[in-house]
């Protein structure tokens, strides 16, 4: 199961030398990561651990950002996210692989504790 988010770049996403704060990145990379989850799943996700997140190349004011999720693994009660992100010049149409990341997403019942994962999909 994959998830895509699109977002654009505002000065308001950046500091003041006009690069995209790694805080917000991680935002979207999360929230792109629990959508996979939680639509492979079927149940409400939470996060319970990102790691391996690699910054390779800056991302800027005015780039358009690609925010790609897939699940990569199912356990009883978790789901490992792959997270990819590369960034687009609109003007000119170049595209990079910027950063990437791993996700844990826990699948949770109504009282928020654990609960197992269809090994099916």
């Amino acid at each position: 199961m994959e998830a895509r988010l699109l977002e654009s770049v505002f000065p308001t996403d950046s500091n003041p030398r006009g690069n995209l704060f790694g805080g917000t990145l991680v935002s979207w990379m999360d929230k792109a990561a629990g959508i996979a989850a939680m639509r492979r799943a079927r149940q409400v996700v939470v996060t319970a651990r990102i790691e391996d997140i690699e910054f390779k190349v800056p991302i800027i004011v005015g780039d358009l950002v690609e925010v790609n999720a897939r699940v990569e693994h199912v356990g009883r009660t978790s789901l490992k996210v792959r997270v990819d992100v590369s960034k687009e010049n609109p003007l000119t149409g170049t595209s990079q692989l910027c950063t990437t990341g791993n996700f844990t997403m826990v699948a949770i019942d109504a009282d928020r504790k654990p609960t197992p994962v269809d090994p099916e999909d």
